[in-house]
């Protein structure tokens, strides 16, 4: 499923994008939606390279491209990544082929795409995409297991975990992007008191998952079937589904999260299409002894290459730290690769009953956590429950967020024989509730 564009020793002529340190070489190239810092234009699509962003409008005005790449272009050059989005996989390699072509070294093009750079220090991002709606999976079997014995020691995963993809609709409205702030929601918590009582959450929270965002949509009811759900996906995000721990225990049964989840949830600004994540991919395994996914959650191409080997780290920086100008502290880290579902049994799942799915949908794996000590994708579960505290540097310790916490997450891709690739970061401020 490798071509061309994922030659790991191709060079651009956008020198910062042969750094083996950059999350954005020229075999990456994802799409985000940008504008200059402080200004109140409209927001516009490009493609980072590098250190720069590819305006995509400019590209689409100057480049002498033919009829057929026009097409392709027309859409991104409006700002509406659904529609290109909407167009699917075929559209999306072919673009992907030209702007490869375009950007490496010895292009015939360089001098007209230079003029289409921004550099990523003087520009603003927004949320990539409309989000019509968002679903939050439980994937993360890991973190199922340690939170479910915190409730139920002997018996910790609820008896339909390994058959159907768990999951709750989220809130899209309060999606947002790296960078910006979350508030500490205000909520209905239960502690040893015969009364309820209303107030800021005490247990707010951290959930290091990955975010998968849809490309071709499914009419109403017509399900997708697994041998064509890869199509209908686009690309993937890392996703921050923030979470106040107190509210929830108190409002989840029977229906599940609610208002301890719509507050906020951020999202890394750059897309990494599923073309790009290619060299990535790895068999999808179930451990021995666990049932296999129906017929319907089941595929050839899923087993063969369903998982995405994706290294994942979350990074905590206090207020305290900040002020003593000490980088973020690595709280924890894990892989894509151990959830339990692949993002295709996710979509499959989702439409199986026939529910009409739309470009630029959101869902999220759940919690992504490894299989050691230490690995928890949360702080729920590095601090047992809020029994033992996580320590940091300078003496501070946790057991779930502070107003002033800022929260890292980092995504990169590396395998033998490939370019590595990231995402990015996914960064949120803790703020004070109202």
């Amino acid at each position: 499923m490798t071509d061309r564009t994922h030659d790991p020793s191709l060079r651009s002529w956008v020198e910062s994008a042969n750094d083996e340190r950059t999350d954005f070489p020229i075999q990456n190239l994802p799409f985000g939606r940008f504008r200059r810092a402080r200004s109140s234009r409209a927001w516009r699509i490009g493609v980072a390279i590098g250190d720069q962003v590819l305006d995509l409008r400019a590209v689409h005005e100057l480049c002498p491209w033919d009829d057929a790449a026009q097409r392709l272009l027309q859409p991104l050059a409006e700002g509406d990544l659904n529609r290109f989005m909407a167009m699917g996989p075929v559209a999306r390699r072919e673009l992907r082929a030209l702007l490869s072509e375009g950007l490496r070294e010895g292009s015939n093009v360089q001098r007209l795409l230079e003029a289409c750079l921004v550099p990523q220090s003087g520009i603003e991002l927004t949320v990539p995409c409309r989000i019509g709606d968002y679903t939050d999976f439980y994937a993360g079997i890991h973190h199922a297991t340690t939170v479910g014995k915190l409730f139920r020691p002997d018996n910790p995963l609820l008896p339909n975990y390994k058959w159907v993809p768990i999951a709750y609709h989220g809130r899209s409205s309060s999606i947002v992007v790296s960078g910006h702030r979350v508030r500490r929601p205000l909520g209905q918590t239960k502690g040893e008191a015969e009364m309820p009582q209303f107030g800021p959450s005490k247990r707010l929270d951290y959930e290091l998952e990955v975010g998968a965002l849809v490309g071709v949509g499914n009419t109403l009811g017509e399900p997708i079937p697994m041998a064509e759900a890869e199509a209908h996906l686009f690309g993937l995000v890392l996703l921050n589904d923030w979470s106040a721990r107190d509210i929830q225990s108190w409002e989840y049964q029977p229906l599940g999260p609610f208002l301890s989840k719509s507050f906020g949830s951020t999202i890394s600004p750059w897309v990494v299409t599923m073309e790009a994540l290619e060299p990535f991919r790895r068999p999808f395994l179930r451990a021995e002894g666990d049932p296999q996914p129906l017929p319907y959650l089941d595929s050839p191409t899923n087993r063969e290459r369903g998982s995405i080997d994706i290294r994942l780290e979350v990074l905590l920086q206090t207020q305290a730290m900040r002020e003593r100008g000490e980088a973020p502290h690595l709280l924890t880290q894990g892989n894509f690769r151990d959830a339990y579902w692949t993002v295709a049994q996710m979509l499959a799942h989702h439409a199986s009953n026939g529910c009409n799915l739309q470009p630029g949908d959101l869902f999220g794996s759940g919690t992504q956590s490894g299989p050691e000590p230490g690995q928890g994708g949360s702080l729920l579960e590095l601090s047992h429950g809020g029994k033992v505290p996580v320590q940091l540097p300078g003496g501070e310790t946790r057991v779930f967020l502070l107003d002033g916490d800022s929260v890292w997450i980092r995504g990169r891709c590396e395998a033998s024989g490939a370019r590595a690739i990231g995402f990015g970061e996914c960064m949120g401020t803790v703020s004070p509730s109202p």
